[in-house]
């Protein structure tokens, strides 16, 4: 039975949410606002999060990059706020996925149980093992990714890219490869997502982000992985 942690102020949503969500075996722990949400997230380990962007002491973004620098669990942004710079925030962010108000309650049901699914895969992995370069290591039992010894902080989804790319090195992904890879074909994104994920792991691996050494642009296809 997997753990959910829902931060919704507003009661009638959280409740609705926490029904239907029980109702399909999930343990449901509700969080009123961003400090109860913390505080939640450190004593019951949740499976995946369901977070508001818009909370009564805090903005969900923030409590989303918080948690972000503490784990890569699953985290799924659900919001009133529907513009594209919104969801592109949430990835960039951490978020895992982006939910628009109203949603239906199978819908969300959906798109947790596609998050799960991804995450329970990854860490019971086949192919689960240690790959290295002289400076990177990705270790994908424990899901973390290492530069010159040091650890990447990632999200869930960067993770995944980088996990894909690796296990591929020098083949040429499409902007829609990668994102069916990471994302899912249930979950609401675009190929814009796949830029923001390269941009981020640039970023963080990078010594010029703007000449990548690693993850090379294919122009006019996509983008390659080189050891």
């Amino acid at each position: 039975m997997a753990t959910v942690l829902l931060i919704e102020d507003d009661q009638s949503i959280a409740d609705m949410i926490s029904i239907y969500l029980s109702e399909e075996d999930y343990t449901v722990h509700i969080a009123r606002d961003g400090q109860q949400g913390n505080e939640l997230f450190r004593t019951t380990n949740p499976d995946v999060v369901i977070l508001d962007v818009m909370l009564p002491d805090t903005n969900g973004m923030e409590i989303c990059r918080e948690f972000r620098t503490q784990s890569s669990v699953p985290i799924m942004m659900i919001s009133a706020k529907s513009e594209v710079s919104e969801r592109v925030k949430a990835l960039v962010i951490g978020a895992d996925d982006y939910l628009c108000k109203p949603f239906s309650m199978r819908e969300l049901a959906a798109r947790t149980g596609a998050l799960l699914r991804r995450s329970s895969m990854s860490k019971t992995s086949p192919d689960s093992k240690i790959s290295e370069t002289q400076a990177i290591r990705v270790d994908i039992d424990k899901r973390c990714v290492y530069l010159h010894g040091s650890v990447v902080e990632t999200t869930y989804s960067e993770f995944e890219m980088m996990k894909h790319f690796w296990l591929h090195p020098g083949k040429v992904f499409s902007r829609e490869e990668l994102l069916n890879k990471i994302r899912g074909m249930d979950a609401f994104v675009t190929e814009r997502s796949v830029d923001v994920h390269i941009t981020n792991l640039r970023k963080k691996m990078e010594k010029d982000p703007k000449e990548p050494k690693y993850i090379k642009t294919v122009w006019g296809f996509g983008y390659k992985f080189e050891t």
